[in-house]
């Protein structure tokens, strides 16, 4: 089973897609807390540190084999509670170890640096910005490259998210990322999960990168890799789709 924690309930419908679409028979179980966004912008991401370390315990107990987080501003507080569970700090759940964790946006900014030196970061949340830039300096750092990042903040689009217009936002985000021209940038970056959709009206000749796809398929990996190995029986159980905590 892979866990999924959100700050917004809008993503448990499109990574439900993601899996029909691409991992069919995955067990997701969605945990939603909108608050941890809240709190984390006005008090900074380490403020909800315990609070996602509670999440991946929950995960663990309910047997997940791996977490993925999908909120790029809290991506690296949701790794270094991976960290302090490798440590002993969280339950082993079901697989004997405590589940993986990924960021969604990880696999992403691995494909942003191997595109080129130059990348931009589309965001909506300021918030977002800081952890995503971190995110690619790690990444260039781990594949020996140098990277210069643009930062490309998008005023009042996150105000369109938050009122459920969902097409306007997605609007918004693609015009900003169709304005890079290509002889400025060798990648865009989406930095959060809730601009996929922006992907597929952007007709801008720079590669538009989102983390979703990418990084549910490397949970899925994950999931499959923290799996216990045990001989088919013939009357193997199908996995349900999971429910959602909130």
């Amino acid at each position: 089973m892979l866990a999924l924690l959100h700050t917004s309930p809008v993503h448990v419908p499109a990574f439900e897609a993601l899996r029909d679409a691409d991992h069919p028979g995955l067990r997701l179980r969605h945990f939603v807390d909108e608050d941890l966004l809240r709190r984390a912008r006005e008090d900074g991401p380490d403020a909800v540190a315990d609070d996602v370390a509670a999440v991946l315990d929950r995960a663990a107990a309910e047997g997940a084999g791996a977490l993925l987080c999908t909120c790029s501003t809290l991506g690296a507080v949701a790794e270094r509670a991976a960290s302090a569970g490798a440590a002993g700090a969280v339950r082993t759940g079901g697989y004997g170890r405590p589940p993986v964790v990924l960021r969604v946006d990880r696999p992403m900014a691995a494909a942003a640096v191997a595109a080129g030196p130059r990348v931009v970061v589309v965001a909506a949340l300021e918030s977002t910005l800081a952890p995503t830039t971190a995110l690619l300096a790690e990444e260039a750092v781990r594949a020996g490259r140098r990277v210069t990042v643009r930062p490309l903040f998008v005023p009042g689009a996150w105000a369109l998210f938050e009122a459920g217009d969902t097409e306007g936002y997605v609007r918004e985000i693609a015009t900003a990322a169709g304005s890079v021209p290509a002889a400025d940038a060798d990648a865009v970056v989406l930095a959060q999960a809730s601009m996929a959709a922006a992907v597929d009206l952007v007709t801008a000749s720079v590669p538009v990168l989102a983390g979703p796809r990418p990084g549910l398929a490397a949970a899925a990996r994950a999931t499959a890799l923290a799996a216990p190995h045990t001989p088919h029986t013939p009357h193997t159980r199908r996995a349900g789709h999971g429910g959602t905590a909130r």
